[in-house]
């Protein structure tokens, strides 16, 4: 199902989205009844919820990439084993520079397979250290299994100031310093996501730091079959935690709290205000203008990465716009490219609304239960 879904993307905007690690593509069963809701407002709810989950969920792995990425030992922790340039490591390749052999620049690559023959995400930086501060400007190329074509690209421009950095440009993370990104995943040359987000990491030590941020961001596209779009704002104000871990794996929890809006496609945009250098944060970097709200949430989130790549994700009883809520678990069984690696249930009171199952890249697909209508995600963000 999942499959034909990706192939009639693909049709529209040139997407598809990854479903290795020998897993199917089949949504996980649905169940828990119906909903007094009507189909449009389900529909509504399961996309929102999805985004809600997506903002921080993909904010994380941004940060996670800018302070530990593919080569977490050399940046943090020196004991850990770090992977060799240019070398596969289950799934995964790191080259400093990049392949082109570009200056200051390094390139990471992940596999849906271990032995890195099936490319799924190519990631180069291109940075430039100027005393505290410092700008990359990164590309995230996403690869559909057996298409050696890139389906969808996401740029992005990243500052950073009042840090230092490593030989290869990434911000030594127990000093502490203040990030902000803009960014766009554009699908057949079509800007489809926007997204903007701050991050203030505090200096810490042993392994261990706290962090405030916010991030804000919208569908550029929309989606045709409800004529509207979707966006979302909201943050960590204060009591982020980062922690690395013995096996060089790294542990991000925060509960993050934020808004979601829809309006009429193309009305909705990113305002940006001066940016923040401390936590608590008092007024966000970044919001969204237009659209009207369809409520708030809180969602208490845990993600731990290996080498870049997201290993474990954990949401338990988030609360949602209109008493909604939100569990997310990991299939720890499945390899983390399987397309049922990371599944969730959205539910209201005793019913369930929907339910996505995605990969560790947060590829895969939103169902809504009652109407058996299906929307694509990709990236962590409904795309269709």
């Amino acid at each position: 199902m999942r499959t034909s879904l990706l192939f009639a993307l693909a049709a529209t905007i040139a997407l598809a989205a990854c479903g290795g690690g020998g897993g199917t593509s089949t949504p996980p069963a649905s169940g828990g009844g119906g909903s007094t809701q009507s189909s449009q407002t389900q529909s509504q709810t399961a996309i929102d919820t999805t985004n809600a989950l997506g903002d921080p969920v993909k904010s994380t792995a941004d940060f996670n990439d800018t302070t530990s990425g593919t080569e977490t030992a050399q940046r943090t922790m020196s004991k850990t084993v770090m992977l060799t340039s240019g070398t596969c490591t289950n799934g995964i390749e790191f080259w400093s520079p990049d392949k082109n052999g570009d200056p200051n620049s390094t390139e990471e690559q992940y596999y849906y397979d271990a032995a890195c023959t099936e490319l799924a995400r190519d990631v180069v930086r291109m940075y430039t250290v100027n005393g505290t501060s410092e700008t990359v400007n990164r590309t995230e190329s996403e690869y559909a299994i057996n298409n050696g074509t890139a389906i969808a690209t996401r740029t992005s421009t990243v500052n950073y100031i009042n840090g230092s950095y490593d030989a290869n440009g990434y911000p030594v993370v127990a000093d502490g310093f203040a990030r902000d990104a803009a960014s766009a995943t554009n699908i057949s040359g079509s800007k489809t996501i926007v997204g903007d987000d701050e991050l203030v990491m505090q200096a810490g030590t042993g392994g261990t730091n706290t962090w405030c941020g916010d991030s804000a961001g919208y569908n550029a596209t929309g989606v045709a079959s409800l004529n509207e779009t979707f966006g979302w704002e909201g943050g960590v104000a204060s009591g982020g935690s980062r922690t690395l871990n013995s096996n060089g794996s790294v542990t991000w929890t925060s509960t993050h709290s934020g808004t979601v809006f829809t309006g009429a496609i193309g009305s909705l945009s990113i305002a940006t205000g001066p940016e923040n250098t401390a936590c608590p944060i008092a007024t966000p970097q970044y919001t969204l203008t237009g659209g009207t709200s369809q409520g708030t949430y809180s969602i208490p989130v845990t993600a731990t990465y290996l080498h870049g790549e997201l290993t474990s994700l954990t949401v338990t009883n988030a609360t949602l716009a209109s008493g909604n809520t939100l569990n997310v678990t990991t299939n720890s069984n499945l390899s983390p490219t399987n397309s049922n690696f990371i599944t969730g249930t959205i539910a209201s009171s005793s019913s369930q609304v929907a339910t996505f199952a995605v990969d560790c890249f947060g590829d895969g697909t939103l169902t809504v239960t009652a109407s058996g209508a299906q929307f694509v995600i990709d990236d962590w963000h409904v795309v269709k």
